[in-house]
């Protein structure tokens, strides 16, 4: 009887003596307080994984038979709580009732706005207790967690491959049954994941959600900008375990290894040259096609790369934006300004494996390792002589063939 009084007081009978908390229910309140205690009294008897009360023991339990009671009329989709099957039928509703009252921003879930509000307030509640790192969500800091204790504990049934998040574990089964059940509407392309095509769709609307806070360039997803401010940090996290040059990113990790293992996974179709990267194969492609899909607006001379046309334009403008900080001689490209300071340090990063002999560019030690194999790919139109340089071709034409 004291117990339903509390439901029609205004001020709460339950009162928390921690944080002034007031609930209807004493039950209610005792839940409440193992928040704050941390206990987990209801043990789950098949895995031992622990509980604050015996309902959310009771809904965890249908994990291990696999029963999900809570079906969707609608698409047959089906739930182990009534909640979320009910939030669930919001996709088909469209129905979005919480609404964020700083940007106007809705959502299905109190608790997806409620994470959301923390972006306007600054609030980062989940600290890590390793590297003191703050997160909005605990989900965040327990994948955050696994950069520290190694742990992958997803593993792929098929080739054993181990991940650090369920969602990239399902992104990675679809490279072996090949779905790819995202399509993008606009140009119909399709991908293994939802997040790969809404990155994807902002070369479509041009979305950069992104902003560095230092220079404000912006980014069409996070793991660039992410990349982007070690610009500035100075800061190159990934090693080289092989030879210890160290990245700015992962991914440029990753490809660099391939130096050392020599894999090459990308191969052309037409001509079966290899490259270590997918975007190296798609300009190598438009030696096939002809295609030069960048042309420049003041002579319309056309490139492969953009990186080429840049590098181009230069020549109307007159500008060499790259300088040597040694000698102040200037450059159009970063690549050749990095060529040349091998100069004053010495780098001859290219060796030949038969003599030992070093170069400063990987196309002189090509050109070099001609001496041992003794290949000679260019070939006189006139007189069908082959030459194992193009310059002394060159050379052969003017003075023997003219």
């Amino acid at each position: 009887m004291d117990q339903h009084q509390g439901i029609h007081s205004v001020e709460g009978t339950y009162h928390c003596d921690v944080c002034n908390r007031t609930l209807r229910q004493l039950r209610h309140l005792n839940v409440h307080r193992c928040g704050h205690t941390g206990e987990h009294p209801c043990l789950c008897d098949v895995c031992n994984k622990t509980f604050s009360n015996k309902s959310n023991l009771k809904v965890h339990q249908r994990v291990h038979p696999g029963e999900r009671p809570y079906c969707c009329d609608i698409c047959n989709k089906t739930f182990t709580t009534r909640s979320m099957l009910k939030v669930h039928q919001r996709v088909h509703t469209g129905e979005r009732p919480y609404c964020c009252d700083v940007c106007n921003k809705t959502f299905t879930r109190a608790s997806m706005l409620k994470v959301h509000q923390r972006i306007h307030t600054g609030e980062r509640p989940f600290p890590c207790d390793v590297c003191n790192k703050t997160f909005t969500q605990m989900a965040n800091l327990k994948s955050h967690q696994l950069v520290h204790n190694g742990e992958r504990p997803y593993c792929c049934d098929v080739c054993n491959k181990t991940f650090k998040h369920m969602e990239h574990l399902k992104g990675h089964q679809h490279v072996h049954t090949g779905e790819r059940s995202y399509r993008c509407y606009i140009c119909c392309k399709t991908f293994t994941n939802r997040s790969i095509l809404k990155e994807h769709q902002r070369v479509h609307t041009g979305e950069r959600p992104y902003c560095c806070d230092v220079c404000n360039k912006t980014f069409k997803c996070k793991e660039l900008l992410k990349g982007h401010l070690h610009v500035h940090t100075g800061e190159h996290p990934y090693c080289c375990d092989i030879c210890h040059k160290t990245y700015t990113k992962r991914s440029l990790l990753k490809v660099h290894q391939r130096v050392h293992t020599g894999e090459r996974p990308y191969c052309c179709d037409v001509c079966n040259k290899t490259f270590t990267r997918a975007g190296n194969l798609k300009v190598h492609q438009r030696v096939h096609t002809g295609e030069r899909p960048y042309c420049c607006d003041v002579c319309n001379k056309t490139f492969k790369h953009m990186g080429h046309l840049k590098a181009h334009q230069c020549v109307h403008t007159g500008e060499h934006p790259y300088c040597c900080d040694i000698c102040n001689k200037t450059f159009t490209w970063a690549s050749m300004l990095k060529v040349h300071q091998r100069i004053h340090t010495g780098e001859r990063p290219f060796p030949c494996d038969m003599c030992n002999k070093t170069f400063t560019k990987m196309a002189n030690l090509k050109s070099h390792q001609r001496v041992h194999s003794g290949e000679r790919p260019y070939r006189c139109d006139a007189c069908s002589k082959t030459f194992s340089h193009k310059c002394v071709l060159k050379g052969h034409i003017l003075s023997k063939c003219n």
